[in-house]
């Protein structure tokens, strides 16, 4: 006997145990290590109360792990796919499968076991995550995540290309160039440092059509890869539609988007099957580069170069009024679109009256070109705790950028975080801007940014320092708010929605977005003994006394928790930490454990708190356990105060993959109820540390 959507029954009974209900599943997590392995044994454990068996395999920095193989797919009943980043579904053609985000995976498990049996077939073509069907979830949801991870896929491709090609032209004209009246700030031609000019010019040219094609690779998978990429290209070169300034990384969105959904539209097209082999690597791509490419010079390209000519005739008719209003319009314009058509049409404008003798409006310009990328910068530097590692490291880069006038450094903030970005940016630029025109800064040579006062094309040169200062701040400031506020809001509709919202639960201790910090991958089969990502086999020579490889020891364990709070509990536990001579500053270490806990709880439910620090305050590895009869409030999103508290701490240059093996290794195992109540019962130290031995 089947079940109505012919998959084998979950039930007990003898045709249920002849016929087994075969299930696949992946879990990945782009943030944080806990919840993938959290889903992938909440999956394990209602798979086993239900009578079912599944293979999860999971998916993270470290890598996939328990790989699921041909024969695994071949033979399964469905799939599920927990996960908050893209995962490849091309392998599940012709199975059900259920798409659902990873905290689905954590709350409700038996929930997705039971959806697979009504779950629609994936029909195959190779798309991500973002392209499948999602149960449980609505249409206007699902399509904004997917094109949010799309987005989010173009613009971690975009950033190499913007940084490398940045600092390139950067480094090229601080050490190369010189001032010139008719060529701007100028390298000499033969030289060494123009090579190296050229080369960071193709990274940047590239940047658009990168971005371009990884957006559209989101959506439409390999096929999408190449419209989406000559889209870009041709959005970012204006002489092909008449203009003389490309469409920039506004119009790379613009392409990577219609290239995607272009793609899957043609997808559905019904082919004849000795066409079909060919589709996803000639017809395709073909059809659709062509069909997009047409389409945004004759269709699209128009009216950019329109708005381009009408732009700059309305700018000429205004330089009679006041210096403070073009100001502030040219600085909007600069800061709008940072390279592209708004932003050169300001560019040009200015550039072009320094020969007629007026100087000051390209000064307006310049003061404004550098406020982009140092106000974004300058964010990532003052509230931490809204930026992912890898957008601080970027802040870093655009910092650098901005003083040689690099707008384009701004430029994956941006694309990241349109609606608070670019408002920001262009209030910025509007102060710098009017504040020149209002002090009457003059710029001789058509460029901008502190290099061009620096190599002295600018006269005025307090009053245009005072307003790229003023200009940054405003833009950093305001940029800091919208994506607090932006946060806020998030977070909010995350715990109504009962997800958890990722990054504030990252257990890695540092920023989301670089794949890097995600879910190591780790295993979980129900009904089979699970594979350990441990190095460490059962006989691995560790004293009795130690668990965790010897991070955790007799010395970092403690039965009773006297603490009632948060803040008073880590610096116990640090305390404890510190008895192994491990630790050189417990203050820092404490400070930096309360930093982590700023950027969001690290209480993960089910009366677990793993708080956390990375820091040089810690000389070696060192996990330490303590337990709380009444539990410590932490903030978890299930409410539940936290009764077993681990702490682990790990120098600034500890190995990665050891950090994250750790953390695999206490995420999977705290989620076996049983393992728990033994750890909340142990009478003892000792027993205690029995206990925690069983963590492998």
């Amino acid at each position: 006997m089947t079940s109505p959507a012919g998959l084998p029954p979950t039930g007990g009974g003898s045709s249920g145990e002849q016929q087994r209900l075969k299930l696949l599943a992946v879990t990945a997590c782009p943030t944080g290590i806990a919840h993938t392995y959290m889903a992938a044994e909440k999956l394990a454990q209602a798979a086993e109360q239900l009578g079912v068996d599944i293979k999860v395999e999971t998916q993270g920095s470290i890598g996939a792990e328990n790989v699921l193989t041909d024969n695994d797919v071949r033979t399964a009943d469905g799939v599920i796919i927990a996960a908050d980043k893209d995962v490849d579904l091309s392998r599940f053609a012709g199975k059900r499968v259920v798409t659902v985000g990873v905290a689905e995976g954590i709350h409700h498990p038996e929930r997705l076991i039971e959806q697979v049996r009504t779950a629609p077939v994936h029909g195959g073509g190779g798309g991500g995550t973002g392209t499948s069907s999602s149960a449980g979830s609505g249409g206007g949801g699902k399509e904004r995540s997917v094109g949010y991870k799309a987005l989010m896929n173009g613009v971690s491709y975009m950033i190499p290309f913007v940084v490398v090609g940045g600092l390139l032209i950067a480094i090229s004209l601080s050490l190369g160039g010189h001032t010139d009246p008719s060529g701007g700030l100028v390298i000499p031609k033969d030289s060494f440092w123009m090579d190296v000019n050229n080369i960071g010019v193709i990274g940047f040219q590239l940047m658009v059509p990168i971005l371009s094609g990884y957006i559209a690779y989101a959506i439409g998978d390999r096929p999408a890869l190449v419209p989406g990429m000559v889209g870009g290209w041709i959005a970012n070169t204006g002489s092909l539609y008449d203009s003389e300034a490309g469409a920039g990384f506004i119009g790379a969105i613009v392409t990577g988007f219609l290239a995607g959904y272009l793609v899957l539209w043609i997808k559905k097209v019904e082919v004849p099957k000795f066409v079909r082999p060919i589709m996803p690597i000639i017809v395709i791509p073909i059809v659709a580069t062509t069909a997009l490419g047409l389409f945004f010079i004759y269709v699209i390209g128009k009216p950019i170069s329109w708005v381009f000519e009408h732009l700059t005739d309305w700018l000429g008719g205004m330089t009679g009024t006041s210096a403070v209003l073009l100001g502030a319009i040219l600085g909007l314009m600069i800061a709008f679109d940072m390279g592209g058509p708004v932003n050169k049409t300001a560019f040009l404008f200015g550039a072009g009256l320094i020969a007629t003798g007026n100087q000051e409006v390209m000064g307006m310009c310049a003061a404004a070109i550098p406020v982009m990328p140092l106000g974004q910068g300058l964010a990532t530097l003052i509230r931490k705790r809204l930026y992912t590692e890898q957008e601080r490291e970027t802040g870093l880069a655009s910092l650098f950028m901005g003083l040689f006038g690099i707008s384009e450094g701004a430029i994956p903030f941006a694309a990241a975080r349109p609606a608070q970005v670019i408002p920001a940016n262009m209030l910025g630029g509007a102060v710098a801007g009017a504040l020149a025109g209002l002090a009457g800064v003059e710029d001789a040579v058509p460029h901008g940014g502190p290099i061009v006062a620096v190599l002295g094309a600018v006269s005025g040169v307090p009053m245009f320092f005072v307003a790229v200062v003023i200009g940054t701040a405003v833009t950093a400031l305001t940029t800091v708010a919208l994506v607090d506020v932006s946060e806020r809001k998030r977070r909010g509709r995350s715990m109504v929605d009962g997800l958890a919202p990722q990054p504030e639960l990252a257990l890695a201790g540092v920023g989301v977005g670089s794949d890097g910090l995600g879910a190591g991958g780790g295993t979980a089969t129900a009904h089979a003994p699970a594979q350990r990502t441990s190095s460490a086999p059962a006989s691995t020579g560790v004293s009795e006394d130690e668990v965790l490889s010897g991070y955790l020891t007799a010395q970092t364990v403690k039965v009773r928790l006297d603490s009632g709070d948060k803040e008073a509990a880590i610096r116990e536990m640090a305390g404890l930490l510190a008895a192994t001579g491990k630790v050189t500053d417990v203050e820092e270490l404490v400070a930096a454990a309360l930093r982590r806990e700023e950027q969001g709880t690290t209480g993960l439910g089910e009366e677990i708190a793993v708080p956390h620090a990375k820091t040089d305050a810690v000389t070696a590895p060192v996990v330490g356990f303590a337990r709380s009869a009444e539990g410590v409030e932490w903030g978890s999103l299930d409410g539940t105060k936290a009764k077993l508290v681990f702490m682990i701490s790990v120098p600034e240059a500890a190995a990665g993959d050891e950090h994250l093996r750790i953390l695999a290794l206490l995420s999977r195992k705290l989620m076996d109820t049983g393992f728990r109540e033994r750890l909340m019962t142990a009478p003892d130290e000792a027993a205690v540390l029995d206990v925690l031995r069983e963590i492998r």
